[in-house]
Parts: structure tokens; sequence; C-alpha cells
């Protein structure tokens, strides 16, 4: 047993690195003087930025993944959490999710849009590895199921689309701007998304949380194509059926995995569910 992982020390940290986190949050929403994200890198990332870019209610999500990256730190207080396998294997990764979410706020307050994008990349691989985390240990109730699982597969499936949002965001500030076929390009990237979310389905036989964010952050670009600076049909329908695509296959997987036998998930990831 790792003790540094599962120590006060470690809980406490979780809990300072999320509380970095939701500061930053409030930074980048410009309620304690810093510049609304929409509004800072020269409105780089402001829903009528690029084609990619979800309109700006999407962002509403993330009140969602605070709350549970709050009530996750919180309950590493608790024995339960502080003694499990599961969370020992997490927390790290939990910590470095949170700091990295902080540092891409900061990266875009400062204007250091390719720095945004080697942040966010870097969060979606931190997030990735917890979500193969998640699957090789097996949750301990339905509290770790809400605050780990829940949250951090909605943080995961955000970070997606978000991460594809953010690199058209830089392609369109070193002037990449409209061209020939630019609709059937940004329709191919959102197809492309929407193919990762179908693949996290697959692979997890149907986690909701991630497929939910996915599909959020997909239907957002569409409404952003219909009710924006940047209208396109072509790009708004594409961006819906993709977004049900995503939640129909994982919802449907979920719906079979209920319909089969559950097959134990050990406490090490060499017995995980593959």
């Amino acid at each position: 047993m790792d003790r540094r992982t599962g120590s006060w020390t470690w809980a406490a940290i979780t809990i300072v690195a999320v509380a970095v986190s939701i500061a930053g949050s409030f930074i980048g929403s410009g309620a304690l003087g810093g510049t609304p994200i929409a509004e800072a890198a020269g409105g780089a990332l402001s829903a009528d930025a690029t084609p990619l870019a979800p309109g700006g209610g999407a962002f509403s999500i993330w009140s969602v993944i605070y709350a549970g990256l709050a009530g996750y730190a919180l309950w590493q207080l608790f024995p339960t959490a502080r003694s499990s396998s599961r969370q020992r294997s997490l927390r790290l990764w939990a910590i470095a999710s949170a700091l990295l979410n902080a540092a891409w706020i900061w990266s875009v307050q400062l204007g250091l849009l390719i720095g945004s994008v080697v942040v966010i990349a870097a969060l979606l691989i931190v997030l990735i590895r917890m979500l193969q985390l998640m699957e090789a240990y097996a949750p301990q109730g339905r509290l770790d199921m809400l605050l780990t699982d829940g949250t951090f597969g909605l943080y995961l499936g955000w970070v997606t689309v978000a991460t594809v949002a953010n690199v058209a965001a830089l392609t369109a500030a070193a002037g990449i701007g409209a061209f020939a076929g630019w609709q059937i390009a940004a329709s191919a990237v959102v197809v492309l998304a929407g193919g990762i979310g179908v693949g996290m389905a697959v692979r997890t036989r149907g986690r909701l949380a991630p497929a939910v964010a996915v599909a959020w952050g997909l239907a957002w670009i569409a409404v952003g194509r219909v009710d924006g600076g940047l209208e396109s049909t072509v790009i708004a329908w594409v961006a819906g059926i993709s977004a049900a695509v995503v939640l129909l296959t994982a919802v449907s997987l979920r719906l079979r995995r209920r319909a089969q036998p559950s097959v134990p998930r050990g406490e090490n990831p060499e017995q995980a569910v593959r």
C-alpha cells in the first residue's frame, strides 16, 4: 500500500488544487477582475470566433464539473476515500487535472493561445488516463460513482470537444480563415470529435458521463452555427447528428451491458476489464 497517497496530506493537497482551479474559473469568468474567456486572447475563444466554437450556453457545464470537483476533493478527507486503492491510483491525476485547468485559464488570460493548446492537450491526456484507471478499479459505492466517474467523465467529455475548439481558435488566430470548402473541413473535424465520443462509449461499454458531455459540446456547436456570426446549416446538421449518435451509442451499450452478466473488476490494473 502506498501510504503517501492515502494520507491526510494528499487529501489536503487535492482540496488545495481544486480550490485553485475553482478560483481560476472565477477569474476566467471576469468575476474577480480577470477578462472573461470569451473576450481574452483577442476574442479567439468566443462563440463566433471559429466554425467549431460552441454557443455560449455550452459553458454552463463547468458549473456541474466544478461542483463535482469540489465534492470529490472534500470526499478525499473521509476514511473510505483515503484508504481506497482506486482513489490512491486516481488522486495524483485528479490533482494534475485541476492544476492544468487553472494553467489553461491563465494561458488564455495572458493571450498565449499556443500555450493553451499545449495545456489542454496535456489535460486531455491526464483525463484519458483517469478513464483507464476508473475502468481498472471497481467503484466503492454510489458516492464514488457519482463524484469520481460522474465528475471526471463529464470533465473528459467536455475537454474532448474543448480541445477541438481550442485548436480551431489557434488556427484562426494564425490567419487561417475562411477558405473554399471550409464547411466540409469543419464538418470533418466535428465527425472526428463525434467518432472519439463513440470510441470512448464502445471502449467503456456505455459510460454515460463522457458521452453526455461530448454530445452536449457538439450540440452547442450546432446551436452556434444557427445563431451566431458564423452560420452554417451544414455544420449545424453534422454536429447535431454527431451528438445524437454519440449519446445513442452510449445508451444502447449501457442497456446491453445491464442485460449481460457483470464481469468483476479487481483491486489492481492487471485485473481491469478489457
